[in-house]
């Protein structure tokens, strides 16, 4: 009882001092590498660190969660450090006395059979097999499953958001859910840059063993006076040796860190899910045992062949005489339940309702009335769905974006004639329309006016009729405009994907626009992403641009410009004013006409202090008065109002120093205005000036 309390009692006084024992083994790896260590210390120190690489393998194959090992990072960087320690303390030893020990002299000797070439050989395989095979898998892995794990936060927690609302869960555990959330990034994101460590430590063996076996020839022919066969066969055997030592735990750290990085879809340990899931089907056992036999009879050795054949088919036998997989009733999986005891037959539990796919939320929906359903019957003649389809195809045609699709759905609370347009679950905008009438309207040349009911066009706000179908022909006679119930729900959801573009475009499609892309030109992507540039960033500058409807659809010369401005910042602001600069020629063609542009200027002095009124941080904003930001709202909306009147869409020319200031400073009063700077102005295109906002004229109108 003595003798078992006592471990018991050292392992309670080192769990209680954890902190301290891992801080002083840190410390002793960094000393390790200076002071010396005799050989039989040095071979505890190697067995030391074949045992931990096993025990982090077989811990890393028994773990459920990664979670549940968050604390690998860290030790991959500390096991790495004491392998290195290791390298320097036995280099140190051959070198001085040309023994460093039992462990290595055994590696040497017994392993590669004392032999210092084929030693060298085996050790060039260990290398190749961590650095080329495990190292390169596993930091992959780990990169790609840091950028899903990042871009699926936001939708992890609006589920966990959802769920809370629902009242499915406690505030508790939607705290606790989102901690495991960040856990959950924080780990994959250090595995990330961990992961690194492995491959350094793989280049490092590399560079010591060629070191250490040119320093051990040096040594023994300059100052052991050996010949050159014995210091070659005395230095290189134990340096081969000291190097397998160290690599074969470094291997086994290795292919634990591929484990746990890929092994994020399970729900059990390894070795479970390893038997279940190869032992799921019978089949492959009895087809792999016939092609075993089939392969002995063909010539190869027929004892190993028919033995592990053999082997098959016992499997095969044992598989399908346990048949099918079941789930007892009252089990996690079967949704709960208890068997009562004498029961004949049990009475199969109800399975739990599933309440994932109630989180999920459309892109875009619309959502019609009772008395719309017509629009989009088939049977009834509605062409609703196909006219839909043709809006995501002028969509990518224009504005160079894979609209997602638009889900259709009637809303029983919606009043019979109306219908409503939701972005992600969130209205945007609404109509009402009338089945069996036209809409007519006047786009100020008719003549004559028209009996109908009075309404408003739901996409451009304008006044409007409702016609009765036999008056189609009296109307555009009189000069209206008459459309149907159908193409105006087109073209109001035209409008509104040309207005909330930006918030369609995500990163999962701006990450599919760049696919699509790179299989034609793949060094425009690769020299871009992510060494400049994340799929973030390019996002937030192609969100820039729709923002103000020019079209991202020439996606490789915007790449370009990117991977060009790039290199001088990464400010958001920065990069979508220089790619606005190379669309200069598709920005022109959008608003010229007949190769005139008509436009207003600003007066210089406006320009002068809107310069240095102009604030560059996140977003680049001025800094203005009230009073002068008044005074530029009136001249502005003077000069519109002569730009409409005149039926020409004001466009604003500006320096481009203060563009993208004076967007965002008249944006809010007047969000349809074009603003251009000189940079947009393709060369030979003729620019004509009809009015200028100035500070002086708006004082002396008011």
């Amino acid at each position: 009882m003595a003798a078992q309390a006592r471990p018991q009692g050292i392992l309670a006084v080192i769990t209680a001092n954890a902190h301290f024992v891992v801080a002083a083994a840190v410390v002793m790896l960094v000393i390790l590498m200076i002071v010396p260590v005799p050989p039989p210390l040095l071979d505890v120190l190697l067995s030391l660190n074949i045992g931990a690489a096993l025990l982090i393998l077989l811990i890393s194959m028994y773990t459920e969660n990664a979670l549940n090992f968050s604390v690998f990072p860290t030790l991959l960087l500390v096991v790495t450090l004491y392998r290195l320690s290791l390298n320097i303390t036995g280099t140190r030893l051959i070198l001085l006395h040309g023994y460093a020990g039992q462990v290595i002299e055994t590696f040497g000797n017994f392993v590669v059979g004392g032999n210092y070439a084929v030693g060298v050989v085996i050790f060039a395989i260990l290398i190749i097999i961590q650095f080329v095979v495990i190292t390169n898998g596993a930091t992959r892995v780990a990169e790609v499953a840091a950028r899903f794990t990042l871009d699926a936060m936001p939708g992890k927690q609006l589920a966990i958001d959802a769920d809370l609302n629902a009242g499915l869960i406690t505030e508790g555990e939607a705290r606790q859910r989102r901690k495991d959330i960040q856990r959950n990034a924080d780990f994959y994101g250090a595995m990330d840059g961990a992961s690194k460590f492995v491959r350094g430590d793989a280049i490092a063996a590399i560079i010591i063993v060629f070191v250490n076996i040119l320093g051990g020839f040096v040594v023994g022919i300059a100052q052991q006076h050996l010949d050159i066969l014995q210091a070659l066969q005395r230095f290189t055997l134990l340096t081969v040796g000291e190097g397998i030592v160290t690599q074969i735990p470094a291997l086994l750290v290795s292919t634990a860190t591929g484990i746990v990085v890929t092994r994020a879809a399970s729900e059990g340990s390894f070795g479970d899910e390893l038997l279940t899931q190869i032992t799921q089907r019978a089949q492959p056992l009895l087809i792999g045992s016939a092609l075993l036999v089939l392969m002995a009879l063909l010539g190869l050795p027929k004892i190993p062949m028919l033995l592990i054949g053999g082997l098959f088919y016992v499997a095969y036998q044992a598989v399908r005489g346990r048949g099918p997989a079941r789930t007892l009733p009252g089990s996690k999986a079967d949704g709960g339940g208890a068997l009562a005891a004498g029961a004949a037959a049990p009475v199969p539990a109800k399975a739990a309702e599933s309440v994932v796919p109630l989180l999920s939320l459309d892109p875009m929906e619309l959502e019609i009335g009772f008395g719309l359903i017509p629009l989009v019957d088939v049977e009834q003649g509605g062409d609703l769905l196909e006219r839909i389809t043709a809006i995501r195809r002028h969509a990518a045609r224009e504005l160079g974006i894979v609209v997602p699709p638009i889900r259709v759905r009637d809303n029983l609370q919606l009043k019979p004639s109306a219908y409503v347009v939701k972005l992600y679950g969130l209205e945007v905008s609404r109509g009402e329309l009338m089945i069996g009438r036209l809409l007519a309207m006047n786009p100020g040349t008719a003549i004559e006016p028209i009996e109908g009911i009075a309404t408003v066009e739901p996409a451009f706000n304008l006044p409007a009729l409702w016609i009765v179908e036999s008056s189609r022909g009296p109307a555009e006679m009189a000069g209206y405009t008459v459309i149907d119930p159908t193409s105006v729900v087109a073209t109001h959801l035209t409008e509104i994907i040309k207005a909330h573009s930006a918030d369609l475009l995500g990163r999962q499609e701006t990450s599919a626009l760049l696919d699509n892309v790179k299989q034609h030109y793949p060094v425009v992507v690769e020299e871009l992403v992510p060494s400049l540039l994340s799929v973030g960033e390019i996002q937030r500058v192609l969100q820039s641009l729709l923002r103000e409807r020019i079209p991202i659809r020439n996606l490789l010369l915007i790449l370009e410009a990117l991977a060009d401005a790039a290199r001088q910042s990464k400010d958001v602001d920065y990069l979508g004013e220089r790619v606005r600069s190379a669309l200069a020629r598709h920005i022109c063609a959008e608003y010229a006409e007949d190769g005139l542009l008509s436009v207003i200027t600003v007066d210089p002095r406006l320009e002068a202090l809107l310069t240095e009124a102009v604030r560059r941080g996140e977003d680049a904003y001025a800094v203005l008065d009230p009073q002068t930001i008044a005074r530029i709202y009136a001249s502005l909306t003077e000069q519109i109002q002569a730009a409409a009147s005149a039926g020409l869409h004001p466009i604003v020319l500006c320096s481009p120093s203060v563009r993208l200031a004076l967007k965002r400073l008249t944006e809010r009063a007047a969000p349809q205005l074009v603003v251009l700077s000189y940079s947009e102005i393709v060369p030979g295109l003729r620019v004509e000036s009809i009015g200028q906002i100035t500070l002086e004229d708006a004082a002396a109108t008011a």
